[in-house]
């Protein structure tokens, strides 16, 4: 009974953000993960995949297990490195989201996959996912994030007070 009035309080939440106009990260905040500056790389006609980046700090020590999103029919975590002396791209199993740390998930770096897209995303798009969060005890608990479609040429956001 418990964990259908969570689920059930968890909805509403959510359904009460998007009635008043509020962003997703407000309710992934109240689950105990704030997620900043959720974004998505724009793709061109017949692309068939594009990254997805984004801040996000925990209140307690977890893991970032997993995304889900009807934008595609695959989504992965992975991780650009050097190897060899040369930058390549894998998937990982998982991020550590140490407990009040930023974790960055942006271009070069860590990111989200999103692999045989639905359609083409264009600038403006707002794209769901949904993101798996694991616990020190292993219990999974999913939020709901909205990531906001920006140009190919997109590095990064801009830091506050120079977006020119």
């Amino acid at each position: 009974m418990k964990k259908t009035t969570i689920k059930s309080l968890a909805a509403a939440a959510f359904a009460f953000c998007a009635l008043a106009g509020a962003s997703p990260a407000a309710l992934a905040q109240d689950a105990g993960l704030k997620v900043d500056e959720a974004w998505v790389r724009s793709t061109v006609p017949n692309q068939h995949a594009t990254g997805v980046f984004m801040r996000l700090t925990s209140a307690a020590t977890g893991r970032l297990v997993g995304v889900e999103s009807q934008a595609a029919k695959h989504v992965e975590i992975h991780e650009m490195a050097m190897q060899d002396n040369v930058m390549k791209m894998r998937q990982v199993p998982g991020i550590a989201l140490p407990a009040g740390q930023a974790v960055e998930l942006k271009p070069g770096g860590y990111h989200v996959m999103l692999i045989d897209l639905a359609r083409q995303i264009a600038p403006g798009d707002h794209v769901a996912l949904t993101l798996i969060v694991e616990d020190a005890a292993q219990q999974q608990r999913r939020v709901a994030v909205e990531a906001v479609a920006r140009p190919l040429n997109t590095g990064a956001a801009p830091a506050a007070g120079h977006g020119h």
